[in-house]
């Protein structure tokens, strides 16, 4: 029956094969459980436990839906970086509650849904050159490297004059180090699972030292996620000051899942005589759908992870591989006390190993061409400076549409891009213009 319905035949793999791809593939990003919920609920007033049954149920479900219905090895999750721009520029950085937030989330993936379903998400993804796209994964993975870095508290907030300075080598500090060493070790080294293991390295020296407490149980099936789910204000989203915050997080989604589709699509050899990728709208319709469902349970943007590639390396062809990484997020379930003692300052480490992976990408940025160099550079230096993602992404996009223009070479901007530098152009006047405007009104004496 798995072989009729996989194809296990034809893709010449086994049921043995894609049991362990899929093993390989949630061990490669089980670090997601731990990370995901530190960044939400450390920094929105979620319910931590909630959180974590919300990535794992989110998680499960989306990767065997993709199992299923695409017949793929891909897994997905709730994404770095898209994690990133809910808690600090949504949450921290507009002021926006987490049940708005979340109803963002669920706008953006219905309208990364509509894109896909329309025709037009080719359209606009093949509009923005590569080295802009690239762009965004660097900025996206300096941000989280700082973002790492301050959780660990090897960076702390610094004097008026420097703004940010080296923190002192606390306790917690040399733990999290630790932890970032046995990562780095362990990647060096092609171990999978390296993040994963850090982080248990870290936890269980905290454990050891007395930093956390022992869990009261080391199983439970009292999941907590109706602190979460069920939750999202999607009235509350539909306001034009954050429409530039759902435009943001659909580009980034799409952005992240074909970067990430292609590459792996391409390793597992599930690509036609063109080059094309097999079934790829219904792969980007499942990930708009799981973003949805994602937001309803209560849980960032989720999107295609870079880790199935571990499992495809292993040998996954088909959708069984991802079958059997969702079945293992739902085992992660029963053991959520034990991920609910994990500290801050052991999943920084992994934020920044997801930094550096992300940093990856400069490569890619082509720095010969100033209308190219000079868009990119804005985008990585105003995502990681403002503190925010789609500031960055907006200055960026307009960048390029002007420096284009001024340089004669405007017939080298597609359609698409004019709309998209449009959208981002009203996206920074709302943002910048409408707090001055309600300062002014206020200050204005009635007549």
């Amino acid at each position: 029956m798995l072989n009729r319905y996989f194809l296990l035949s034809d893709r010449k793999t086994s049921v043995r094969v894609e049991c362990v791809a899929g093993l390989t593939t949630f061990l490669t990003m089980a670090y997601i459980i731990f990370v995901n919920p530190s960044i939400l609920a450390d920094n929105t007033g979620m319910d931590k436990d909630g959180v974590i049954a919300a990535t794992c149920v989110v998680s499960a479900l989306a990767t065997i839906l993709v199992g299923l219905f695409a017949n793929a090895p891909m897994a997905m999750a709730p994404g770095m970086g898209l994690n990133a721009f809910f808690a600090y520029s949504l949450v921290l950085g507009d002021g926006v509650a987490w049940q708005t937030a979340l109803g963002v989330v669920f706008l953006s993936g219905m309208f990364f849904l509509i894109l896909t379903a329309l025709g037009l998400r080719r359209r606009l993804v093949e509009a923005i050159p590569d080295s802009l796209i690239s762009a965004i994964s660097v900025g996206i993975g300096l941000f989280i490297t700082f973002i790492g870095l301050r959780n660990l508290g090897v960076i702390v907030q610094g004097t008026p004059a420097t703004l940010v300075q080296a923190g002192p080598l606390t306790a917690t500090v040399g733990i999290g180090l630790v932890g970032l060493l046995v990562m780095v070790f362990l990647e060096a080294k092609k171990v999978t699972g390296a993040l994963l293991i850090g982080i248990v390295v870290s936890t269980g020296l905290a454990l050891v030292s007395g930093k956390v407490d022992m869990p009261e149980a080391w199983w439970s099936l009292n999941l907590k996620i109706q602190t979460v789910a069920f939750k999202l204000d999607i009235l509350g989203a539909l306001k034009w000051s954050l429409f530039g915050s759902i435009f943001s997080l659909m580009f980034m989604d799409m952005f992240d899942s074909v970067g990430t589709l292609v590459a792996c699509c391409h390793q597992a050899d599930l690509v036609d005589k063109d080059k094309r990728i097999k079934g790829l709208d219904r792969l980007l319709g499942i990930d708009a759908v799981a973003t949805m469902i994602g937001a309803v349970l209560g849980t960032s943007t989720t999107t295609s992870y870079i880790e199935s590639a571990a499992g495809i390396e292993q040998g996954g062809r088909t959708g069984l591989t991802s079958v059997v990484t969702g079945f293992a997020f739902l085992l992660a379930l029963l053991f959520i006390p034990i991920i609910g003692i994990v500290p801050a300052y052991a999943t920084a480490p992994a934020l920044i190993m997801v930094g550096l992976f992300m940093m990856k990408e400069v490569k890619r940025i082509n720095f010969t061409d100033m209308a190219d160099a000079f868009p990119a550079f804005i985008i990585v230096v105003m995502i990681a400076l403002s503190y925010s993602i789609s500031t960055g992404l907006a200055f960026g996009f307009v960048s390029f549409v002007i420096i284009k223009t001024v340089l004669g070479r405007a017939a080298q901007v597609k359609p698409a891009m004019w709309v998209i530098a449009a959208l981002c152009l009203i996206f920074l006047l709302l943002d910048k213009l409408m707090p001055w405007i309600a300062e002014w009104t206020a200050q204005t004496p009635a007549p």
